[in-house]
């Protein structure tokens, strides 16, 4: 790889890891409105707004996972747990900031939208934690087990693995602390897990046509990975 070539690569590694911390931390923030959507007709999702993002940072541990190598990944992985850290300290002390009297937004109202922030963070930074080092430890493993090819099985695998057991925490723990009631645990957790499914289906070519121009532009044969 020629010097232009290395800087390139890393210049797009730091955009996907942006995009990464973008979309863990904006979920986060945003997670207390929720939506339905029925795509189908027969089946209505009940999900929050914090899982839309979410998606895309699984997508993005894969794409780094392919072309990076798994330590690449990881330390994106720990950059989202400092990020969402951080986060929420700056979330605690704008709660706990006096609010002037002319204020646009009072201290109920962004309490009412912010101040469960910071459980809920910690409640994601768990569930974060065991679903993103268990989503790129069995990608590789099916790497390794297929010689780099079937991109869509290790894909699939290491995503709906990894998305069940995130959706499950963070909902477990959300409830124990009584941010939702427990009698949403089930719906939330089939609308969460059915909704994450069928995004790591439908982001699949998205994730081949990526693959695709990195192993074009570097020159990377199939299961091959960036060398520091």
């Amino acid at each position: 790889m020629t010097p232009k070539d290395k800087q390139f690569a890393n210049l797009i590694y730091l955009i996907l890891a942006a995009l990464f911390i973008a979309s863990l931390v904006t979920s986060n923030v945003i997670f207390q409105k929720f939506f339905s959507w029925e795509p189908f007709g027969w089946y209505r999702f009940e999900i929050s707004v914090g899982i839309l993002p979410y998606p895309i940072t699984f997508l993005i541990t894969d794409i780094l996972s392919e072309i990076y190598g798994k330590k690449k990944a990881n330390q994106v992985v720990i950059a989202g747990i400092f990020a969402s850290l951080f986060s929420m300290l700056i979330i605690l002390v704008a709660d706990l900031s006096p609010t002037i009297n002319n204020s646009p937004v009072n201290s109920e109202t962004f309490h009412q939208v912010f101040g469960l922030s910071p459980l809920a963070v910690f409640a994601s930074m768990v569930a974060y934690l065991f679903a993103q080092f268990i989503d790129i430890r069995i990608f590789h493993f099916w790497k390794q087990l297929t010689k780099g090819k079937h991109l869509w099985l290790r894909n699939n695998f290491s995503t709906f693995a990894s998305q069940f057991i995130d959706t499950f925490t963070v909902l477990f723990l959300i409830c124990s602390f009584k941010i939702l009631p427990w009698n949403m645990f089930s719906s939330l957790l089939m609308s969460g897990f059915l909704f994450k499914v069928i995004i790591a289906a439908l982001d699949t070519p998205i994730l081949y046509g990526v693959i695709f121009i990195f192993r074009k532009k570097f020159n990377l044969k199939v299961g091959e990975e960036m060398i520091d």
